[in-house]
């Protein structure tokens, strides 16, 4: 995946995922121009660059065209009233679109192992429209082993892992949800981004969507 759409505000970046037909979900993409990717990075003269941005603590924030493109095979899954689960929340960011794209009515729960990264998501979080979310509870971030998910909060409509599993985490195939789809890259050398959907059965089915490199979900 090759992509770069590269943007000189916010608004132009994710105008132009739109353009190259990356960001397809209309509701992910009024979220994404809702949250200026400028507060979640350390170097804001980069943020709209298209590549992925070190956030310290041996992490990253993905570059926009993979956010894009785990938002669009989510889209279906993120809707007002839904429950979803970001695993290595990071930064922050994609918890704060998760959190637009569900709602008040729906609640958004993010997880991350390292503590001062927890803190700065929150912080950072605050200064978007997903701040009211915050203050009345329908979104909250918390430090955990992400590998081990969120049971309080779950089953979940939509999880998705921002770090790469070594193998598929059974803890969270678990909290999903029956009708419910999981985005996670699976992998140590070679990775691939994995689409993991329950069926209404209880089912799992597992499709390798694409080639990928993210850090190592620890």
């Amino acid at each position: 995946m090759m992509w770069r759409c590269h943007g000189a505000t916010n608004a132009e970046l994710v105008s132009n995922l739109q353009k190259q037909k990356i960001l397809t979900s209309p509701e992910a993409a009024l979220a994404m121009s809702k949250v200026d990717r400028k507060l979640f990075v350390p170097d804001s003269k980069l943020a709209y660059n298209d590549a992925p941005q070190v956030i310290g603590y041996a992490a990253t924030i993905s570059a926009p065209h993979m956010h894009s493109f785990c938002l669009s095979l989510l889209a279906d899954y993120l809707k007002p009233g839904n429950v979803v689960l970001d695993v290595g929340s990071g930064s922050g960011y994609l918890t704060a679109v998760f959190g637009l794209m569900v709602g008040e009515t729906g609640h958004t729960v993010g997880v991350e192992h390292i503590s001062e990264l927890v803190e700065r998501s929150i912080d950072a979080i605050k200064m978007t429209p997903a701040a009211a979310l915050m203050e009345k509870g329908h979104l909250v971030v918390h430090v955990a082993d992400g590998k081990l998910g969120w049971e309080e909060c779950g089953p979940y409509d939509a999880i998705h892992v921002g770090a790469a599993a070594a193998e598929l985490p059974e803890a969270l195939v678990r909290q999903l949800k029956p009708g419910g789809r999981m985005v996670i890259p699976v992998g140590t050398n070679s990775q691939e981004l994995v689409i993991v959907d329950k069926l209404l059965d209880g089912t799992v089915k597992k499709t390798n969507e694409l080639g990928v490199r993210y850090v190592p979900l620890i």
